[in-house]
């Protein structure tokens, strides 16, 4: 309608029944509804039955197919004409209708005269398009001539206004809402035609079986439990499988290989029964049933057609349903890739100064020579490594020079210090925490086995993890999945695990300390790194790797080293190993600025002379008291106790100090 009150005319009656309900309130009311004006001309056209919308002195406004096919015209020949042309009596009953009467539905026994002047006889659901403010009337046309035993239930005219808020309610309704308004609508269906049960089952892509997921009954009618219909109904599973419709009037319709589904009827009280196959895209999804207890009922096309529409909102609601949750699920996976790359990379720029600072091995001696050849001889498997040796002998070194000759070597290594981590931290470190896990945990954090999946895992001071992680790092080793804290949920990764430690594991082990079980999984293949003293030859070549490396980070050229530092650095014992030589060093490139290196020979003479007297004094004298003690150890009376020393601490200074029993 435009300004003055005049209806927008078009050049086809569809183009015209757009502009119709672009008017000012029709497109409010559509809105409201969920529809714009061209989708409601779609569904107009679209509807099955035969629909006209006329002015009030019987001027054709618009007609779908549906007319034209029961009239023997077509919808051009139509348009312009009066409706009263071809059923005389569409106003019957209401002589002098303005737009002021009380269009309320009705239907009457009345005649249409087709094109080729036949009559067939016809009744009217007349009422007023909501939103038109009664100047149009919508006119449902249905034929009476069907045989007693197929004619048509009669429909109310308000089914089109619930189909209508059934396909409003289903757009953007956020996917764990639909269930619900699914259970509604089935109802609101149903009591518009009249149904006493109605069920819908989706077809699972896995198992290729329709399960029963929603369903309504009238009080008193048992409802359809939820359940397989291939185990329960067979015969009514593969017809609606293969996109066939069941329609019986009464259980002996249907066929005699439909035993169970004829005593499921007679089991639940069913007169009739009815199921449409539920499709999107032309595959079959689903199916919805319906049912009556009451009374009997036929089925005619009209009905299975006017339900199959309803059963294409049903099926497109849960075709977003299920797509909105695979979507979900596919954002879920992103964030925590997400997460996982943000985590990684920041772990990553923690370490890339240690990892480009120890990118060799350096080293001829024949005790390196063994380490490396072990190294690349276990590099080509998975399997597990424990690294032994002292404090600062390069035991991380090696593992990182397995991780690079391995096949993980795209991905970067990961480390965890489990001396480093506080004990009531370090699950959560390695295996992840889930936001409010504990009190403190404001974020979710993914683990260090999280972000090593498909990469090495180093956990070096293994002998300093507490008994409670030792058992969670044993199931990860012999099965390979492990949780998250405050989430139940299995997580699966791909970790080679390389262990160090500078303790004695065994000994652990002896004294309750330690998993016996936890060492046999990590001691599958052992290697011990030997500390500098024993690889003398190698110093010059360590020395000059560190000179080098200290002196491009300090803007220095080292042209050479002075002999007596060299030869003092291979006699002195290197009790830190290759950690107190790189701090020696750069200690002494900050003191000396010329361009040969030199060190304060003093200093480590020094030390290394205090370092000896002590070393006798304490030889000397466990010497004495383990000769006391017949060399017994542990015990009650034994050296240890003597001594105010652990048994294993002991243990550890005897081997140190190279104190042996006499034969």
């Amino acid at each position: 309608m435009n300004d003055d009150g005049v209806w927008a005319v078009s050049i086809t009656p569809s183009m015209r029944l757009v502009n119709l309900a672009k008017t000012p309130r029709a497109t409010e009311r559509l809105r409201q509804l969920g529809f714009t004006p061209e989708n409601f001309s779609r569904l107009f056209d679209d509807a099955p039955d035969a629909m006209v919308i006329c002015k009030t002195d019987g001027a054709i406004v618009a007609v779908n197919g549906q007319v034209a096919q029961l009239l023997g015209c077509s919808q051009s020949e139509l348009d312009g004409e009066n409706i009263q042309e071809f059923i005389a009596d569409f106003f019957r009953d209401r002589p002098g209708a303005s737009p002021d009467d009380d269009l309320a539905a009705h239907r009457g026994a009345l005649v249409a005269i087709r094109k080729d002047r036949t009559e067939i006889p016809i009744e009217i659901s007349v009422g007023s398009p909501e939103g038109t403010e009664d100047e149009l009337i919508l006119g449902i046309i249905h034929r009476r001539d069907e045989p007693p035993c197929t004619r048509p239930c009669q429909i109310p005219a308000d089914f089109e206004h619930v189909l209508s808020k059934l396909s409003a309610k289903f757009i953007n309704l956020a996917p764990d809402l639909v269930d619900a308004e699914i259970i509604i609508g089935l109802g609101s269906l149903a009591e518009a035609i009249g149904l006493d049960r109605v069920s819908i089952a989706v077809l699972d892509d896995e198992s290729d079986d329709l399960i029963v997921t929603h369903s309504w009954a009238q009080s008193g009618t048992r409802e359809f439990p939820a359940q397989s219909l291939k185990l329960v109904l067979p015969w009514l599973a593969s017809r609606v499988i293969r996109g066939e419709p069941v329609v019986a009037a009464a259980p002996e319709d249907l066929p005699q290989e439909a035993q169970a589904e004829k005593q499921h009827m007679a089991a639940f009280g069913l007169k009739s029964t009815m199921v449409i196959p539920l499709r999107v895209g032309g595959k079959v999804t689903g199916g919805i049933a319906c049912s009556r207890v009451r009374t009997q009922r036929s089925w005619s096309p009209v009905t299975i057609s006017r339900f199959e529409t309803a059963a294409n909102v049903f099926a497109s609601a849960l075709a977003r349903k299920k797509a909105d949750e695979k979507l979900q699920r596919a954002y879920i996976e992103i964030r925590e890739l997400k997460e996982k790359l943000e985590l990684e990379n920041s772990y990553l720029r923690q370490e890339i100064k240690l990892e480009q600072s120890h990118n060799a091995v350096i080293g001829e001696s024949n005790a390196m020579r063994g380490v490396l050849k072990k190294a690349e001889q276990v590099a080509r498997t998975d399997s597990t490594v424990l690294i032994l040796g002292e404090t600062g002998t390069g035991k991380e070194l090696i593992a990182r020079t397995i991780h690079e000759m391995s096949g993980r070597s795209k991905r970067s290594m990961v480390k965890a210090n489990c001396a480093a981590l506080p004990s009531t931290l370090i699950e959560s470190e390695l295996f992840g925490r889930e936001r409010g896990a504990y009190t403190g945990a404001l974020t979710k954090e993914i683990g260090r086995f999280e972000l090593a999946d498909q990469s090495t895992l180093f956990l070096d001071e293994i002998g300093e993890l507490p008994a409670d992680v030792q058992s969670k790092l044993l199931r990860f080793l012999q099965e390979g999945e492990f949780e998250r804290l405050g989430c139940a949920k299995t997580i699966k990764v791909n970790v080679r695990v390389i262990a160090a430690t500078n303790r004695d594991l065994k000994s652990m082990v002896k004294e309750g300390k330690f998993r016996e079980d936890l060492f046999y999984r990590l001691n599958v293949f052992p290697i011990v790194v030997p500390p500098l003293r024993e690889r003398f030859e190698d110093m010059p070549a360590l020395v000059w790797h560190i000179l080098e490396e200290m002196g491009l980070r300090m803007g220095r050229k080292i042209e050479g080293v002075h002999a007596g530092t060299m030869v003092a650095f291979q006699k002195y014992s290197w009790p830190g190993n290759v950690r107190e030589l790189r701090n020696v060093i750069e200690r002494n490139l900050i003191l000396n600025t010329g361009p040969i290196f030199r060190a304060e020979l003093l200093e480590l003479e020094k030390t290394d002379r205090t370092l000896r007297h002590l070393d006798q004094i304490e030889s000397d004298h466990f010497r004495s008291v383990l000769q006391a003690k017949g060399w017994r150890i542990r015990g009650k009376g034994g050296a240890a106790e003597t001594l105010g020393l652990k048994p294993t601490t002991l243990e550890a200074r005897i081997k140190r100090l190279g104190i042996h029993r006499p034969c």
